[in-house]
């Protein structure tokens, strides 16, 4: 079994409240689970309006498909334009 973990950190421009920072937070949450079955959730900064910081974990036994994917959903968060990427990193287990 691998485990392929990622975590994405985005910033958002123009937010002036943590009502509009959990809006986008589920919006992409839901997207990216609908889109690639994988488990993601807000690991850091709740209290911080503009930083929104996303763990993202998915298994499997091929370690290049985990790699696909996780690269896929960087790809996907950042052409949503909802938040501006700031930084990920990506593990494989």
């Amino acid at each position: 079994m691998i485990v392929g973990t990622c975590w994405v950190k985005l910033f958002l421009h123009e937010n002036n409240s943590l009502k509009g920072k959990r809006k986008v937070v589920k919006s992409i949450k839901d997207r990216i689970r609908s889109k690639f079955n994988v488990s993601i959730t807000e690991i850091d900064s709740h209290d911080d309006w503009e930083k929104i910081v996303l763990g993202i974990a998915t298994v499997s036994n091929d370690q290049k498909f985990i790699n696909k994917v996780l690269d896929n959903i960087i790809n996907s968060i950042d052409s949503m334009h909802l938040a501006e990427m700031l930084d990920y990193k990506i593990e494989i287990l």
